[in-house]
């Protein structure tokens, strides 16, 4: 019979070898309706930016060579100014690799480059980080150079001809490099110290991967499909707990491997069916670790306790085996895994042809998502002091996560990868900040007594731990400061910018129109997060310019350790059991806390507080000034505008109750006469700066 002779002479070459840990799930062929799904998806990937122009790729080509010139001109000089033989001086060689996204095929318009600087044995690292960062200071193509040489793995950044470059370097135990190295040779580690082990890892990774998959070309069309979903939905940012383009290139790997003849089309499917029913927490692996006996530590929860610990882990294919999931907190891997299961269902109507793929790319409203908020501000008074200072703030924001999830009553927090530009001050002092906006799921309550949920020393101690580290590493200037704050959902528009919101209340299409007319490129590459360019047409409401600044007055000046915190009393009725956004009422002048939180490791569940203490109900008021007397008599004499100015409708599942319905409720003593700072558009012109160090959220059950 002619057509399983058909299938046998097809099968063979697309699949010659066994690939993978265990044997494919399908062998089946592409029939002609994936064919055309997989044009459908190439075509729907086209306006997000995912596909470089020959015209650029050609430049990126060109810089790559002229920088591997220059890389062989320094290791020759090197070579003459050490003796080295001059029968050995024409074949010293040197080499640049590359490795990420541009060595998958997989990078962006505008992505950067990674790349790898291998030398000979007579090289130093330190003539990489003096005589070889002179000779790029000479270049005129060369701009924004700096190094990063106390990094975890060490780094030269620049910008070459427009194209930004992140340099490491690695030498290897030989007299020469040739030009047909090839770096996945486990003897190549033999005799090298740990820097430049990690140096040689990117390329490792990114090369084993590569070999690893049945069909490059459908590897890469299913991996932008997935990076650029990811991105679009949030959860692409190793460093803030989700996953990297490394993990991701690893989870479509392992994909190809279990359907070795499928085209993109069902290869996006089936990466959403595979992932979506992964019995966490057992380890993405894509071949059988292998032991060179090079007293390497690889991750191998038999041997090493902590490692049993990983919720996601995805394993790298190349010694030293590592996990690339580390970050991942309990909030992080279940959000990751309902993205996995709404995508199955997306997909599932796809290719049944009751939607387009465009439904998958669509952003969802993350500020539609959840009834309360906190948001960070980490700001600092020159540039170089905060692009420092937010690169620390935001390597810890895991930790901070992983506090919230151990709050006995928080079911979920939620760090949108992307951050914003921070509202400006109103005074004339230049300063730069930055926000992060994390999203808060309390428990579904049962009963009617009301609990007080305390997140003072879920915030307290993140912020001692980045001041700590900040000082340790002898960065933290005295304008350094972090601020956080409780916001509700109908707040946001006030602190965030009005091309965010309006951008997610639009379809994917209206949201892809204004994103392409305001140059904002959601498929810029990045393993860490992706961070938005601030939109300069939008400028902050002047509510938000006093809100915050009415924040960060209380932050700390000189005092290290203890950052203020605009305390949020939240009483809230939850009606059917579950939580509902109430009103905030942060005190009209309170006094400044100066003790720090009690330090010590959580273990499992904290409690909240049941009821409020004595002491907590008492608040020291401090003598006004004559402006803010004035301020306090005019929203006294005006007790309806929070009610007049307020949602006109509550948002579902919200409650409806007014200001006034909830002020009957409050004992007398706990009555006190303010605005809220978050709700009111229209504030008084001399607010009352709330310096106390906790957050506090009063809940009704």
């Amino acid at each position: 019979m002619p057509f399983p002779i058909t299938n046998q002479v097809q099968t063979a070459p697309q699949t010659p070898r066994h690939y993978g840990i265990t044997s494919p799930i399908s062998l089946v062929l592409p029939k002609e309706s994936d064919l055309v799904l997989t044009q459908r998806l190439t075509e729907a990937l086209k306006p997000f930016g995912v596909f470089e122009e020959e015209l650029e790729l050609q430049r990126r080509i060109l810089v790559l060579g002229k920088l591997n010139t220059l890389v062989k001109e320094w290791i020759r000089e090197i070579s003459e100014s050490k003796n080295i033989p001059a029968s050995l001086m024409d074949n010293v060689g040197g080499k640049i690799f590359t490795f990420g996204s541009y060595r998958l095929g997989v990078h962006t318009k505008g992505a950067d480059i990674d790349a790898l600087c291998v030398a000979p044995r007579h090289v130093e690292r330190t003539d990489f980080f003096t005589s070889f960062y002179e000779k790029l200071k000479e270049q005129e193509e060369v701009k924004d150079l700096r190094a990063v040489e106390e990094a975890f793995v060490p780094v030269i950044k620049l910008s070459f001809d427009g194209i930004e470059i992140d340099i490491l370097f690695a030498r290897l135990a030989l007299q020469t490099i040739p030009e047909n190295l090839d770096l996945r040779d486990d003897g190549l580690l033999k005799n090298l110290n740990i820097h430049c082990i990690r140096s040689l890892n990117g390329c490792r990774v990114t090369d084993e991967i590569l070999h690893l998959v049945p069909n490059i070309e459908n590897f890469r069309l299913t991996l932008r499909a997935i990076k650029l979903w990811a991105k679009r939905h949030n959860i692409y940012s190793n460093i803030l707990g989700f996953l990297g383009g490394v993990s991701w290139a690893m989870l479509v790997a392992r994909t190809c491997q279990l359907y070795p003849n499928a085209v993109a089309s069902t290869l996006v499917h089936k990466f959403f069916l595979v992932f979506s029913k992964w019995e966490w927490p057992n380890p993405v692996l894509l071949k059988q670790p292998e032991d060179c006996n090079l007293n390497l530590p690889v991750w191998d929860p038999r041997v090493t306790p902590s490692d049993r610990y990983h919720l996601m882990p995805i394993i790298t294919p190349a010694y030293p085996q590592q996990n690339s999931t580390y970050n991942v907190s309990v909030s992080t891997r279940n959000i990751m895994v309902e993205e996995f299961k709404q995508g199955l269902a997306i997909t599932d109507e796809i290719l049944q042809n009751k939607a387009e793929w465009s439904k998958l790319f669509e952003a969802p409203n993350f500020f539609q998502k959840y009834k309360h908020y906190i948001v960070l501000l980490a700001s600092a008074s020159t540039e170089k002091q905060h692009l420092e200072w937010i690169g620390l703030v935001e390597s810890k924001i895991r930790i901070l996560v992983g506090n919230l999830e151990k709050n006995e009553f928080i079911t979920l927090a939620h760090v949108n990868p992307q951050s914003f530009p921070g509202p400006k001050e109103g005074n004339d002092k230049e300063e730069f900040s930055t926000m992060w906006v994390i999203g808060i799921d309390f428990k579904k309550m049962e009963g009617s007594e009301h609990l007080n949920v305390d997140l003072t020393f879920d915030i307290q101690s993140f912020t001692d731990t980045v001041y700590r580290q900040a000082i340790s590493s002898k960065m933290f200037e005295p304008d350094m400061k972090i601020t956080a704050m409780h916001v509700k959902r109908r707040q946001l528009h006030q602190l965030l910018p009005d091309l965010v919101i309006l951008k997610r209340r639009k379809h994917s299409t209206d949201g892809l129109r204004m994103m392409n007319e305001s140059s904002v490129d959601l498929a810029l590459d990045s393993d860490n997060s992706m961070s938005l360019p601030s939109p300069t047409s939008t400028a902050p409401s002047s509510s938000c310019l006093v809100a915050a600044k009415s924040v960060r007055s209380a932050s700390p000046h000189g005092s290290i350790g203890i950052t203020a915190i605009s305390e949020s009393q939240i009483k809230t009725d939850l009606p059917g059991g579950a939580p509902a956004v109430g009103e905030t009422k942060p005190p009209g002048a309170v006094g400044a806390s100066s003790s720090p939180a009690p330090m010590g490791p959580p273990t499992g569940k904290r409690p909240g507080s049941p009821l409020l203490s004595d002491k907590d109900k008492k608040l020291k008021v401090e003598p006004e000034s004559t402006s803010e007397a004035k301020g306090r008599e005019h929203r006294d004499s005006q007790p309806a505008v929070e009610a007049e100015v307020g949602d006109p409708t509550p948002l579902e599942g919200e409650t409806g109750m007014t200001e006034l319905d909830m002020e009957k409720n409050i004992p007398p003593a706990q009555r006190i006469p303010s605005a809220d700072l978050s709700d009111v558009p229209l504030l008084p012109a001399n607010p009352i700066p709330v310096v106390k160090n906790s957050i506090k959220l009063r809940l009704s059950r």
